[in-house]
């Protein structure tokens, strides 16, 4: 009589297919979590459903023990994301501190179940990465840009602060006179720029994208997976602190300050399609 297996199955999670997700991809390639923003007529921005599907999706990679590696990106090569979606802020968020407050919560979130994944992230950068996309860009633990593609942070010249993510992962990343630089000057780093100040891990040909993210991923893949995941627990060491130390003001001040006067200056900018009148807020 032969003897009962006693080893236990390894969890898959749910098969893609099953997420009915509406604004993202979500693919499982063999040891592989393609999670890409399928938003490319809005430039990938993120709207609330955008982030709470992103964040189910990471949820599940984690569950999978057949996956090793996840792989974030966005639809076409114009854009990785553009951050929050101004459009869906302006109808129901903007103006509103209480409901803002809760979307902001949603995307703290988001931040840190990608930090607490368990598994290595690759932020594959298909297009230009500006402002809450840069901040998930940053939240992925590793970088392989396209060689068209800019980074940039868009807060302090359109009305807002980018205090989820950038004001606290950016100096870790690149230094602290550089982050200030990204920060109060909203210039775009392009990628060559991004590549030598350590923003990114590699820039390619976008024809070489795909490639060259795989083979990063197969070098993560042939590691010890217990041991990468202590590994990234223990790198998050600073961005934790920072991270616990600063969000739960920056949600309070963003909520109360999205009724200010430079707010809507640079969201009627916007909108507009002008530059924003700096020089009427200086003047009050």
């Amino acid at each position: 009589m032969s003897k009962k297996s006693t080893k236990k199955k390894i969890y898959q999670g749910w098969p893609a297919k099953s997420f009915k997700f509406e604004h993202i991809l979500y693919e499982k390639r063999s040891y592989k979590a393609l999670i890409t923003i399928n938003r490319p007529k809005v430039l990938n921005c993120l709207s609330l459903t955008t982030i709470q599907e992103l964040t189910a999706a990471f949820k599940d990679a984690s569950w999978d023990d057949n996956i090793a590696v996840i792989i974030l990106t966005g639809v076409g090569r114009e854009a990785f994301s553009t951050g929050a979606d101004l459009a869906e802020q302006s109808e129901y968020f903007l103006g509103n501190p209480t409901d803002y407050y809760k979307w902001m919560y949603e995307f703290i979130q988001l931040h840190e179940v990608m930090r607490n994944v368990g598994k290595p992230i690759i932020a594959r950068l298909n297009g230009i990465v500006v402002g809450g996309g840069n901040e998930l860009n940053m939240s992925c633990d590793l970088a392989i840009a396209a060689d068209h593609i800019y980074i940039k942070q868009v807060g302090a010249a359109r009305g807002s602060v980018a205090a989820a993510g950038a004001t606290q992962f950016l100096p870790l990343i690149v230094g602290d006179r550089r982050a200030r630089e990204i920060l109060f000057l909203c210039e775009e780093i392009p990628a060559k720029k991004a590549l030598e100040w350590g923003f990114v891990n590699d820039v390619v040909p976008y024809n070489k994208l795909d490639e060259t993210v795989d083979k990063m991923a197969e070098k993560l893949y042939n590691k010890l997976p217990e041991c990468l995941r202590y590994t990234k627990q223990q790198l998050n060491f600073w961005r934790d602190l920072s991270w616990s130390t600063t969000i739960g003001h920056a949600r309070d001040w963003l909520a109360i300050h999205n009724l200010s006067d430079e707010v809507k200056e640079g969201i009627k900018s916007f909108t507009e399609k002008r530059k924003v009148n700096y020089k009427k807020i200086r003047e009050g």
